[in-house]
């Protein structure tokens, strides 16, 4: 479970990477609408690890299938 929480950090870093350069561009355009938008989403990647799907993973194979919501949007 460990290893498979890594492996989402991993994936979603540079995701929140790209929502951080969007987020300050909106700051300096005075966006608050999507300066919200932009939070939400920065809070579903940082949750991803915490997906009920990789608790309730009875298997292996199990864990490898988990792919968190988040990680599945396109931006």
């Amino acid at each position: 479970r460990d290893i498979k929480k890594d492996m989402i950090r991993a994936e979603r870093n540079p995701k929140l990477e790209a929502l951080d350069v969007e987020f300050m561009r909106a700051v300096e355009a005075g966006g608050t609408a999507a300066q919200a938008t932009i939070a939400v989403k920065k809070q579903a990647l940082r949750d991803a690890t915490d997906d009920p799907a990789i608790a309730a993973a009875q298997t292996p194979d199990e864990l490898k299938a988990v792919v968190p919501t988040a990680l599945q949007e396109d931006e």
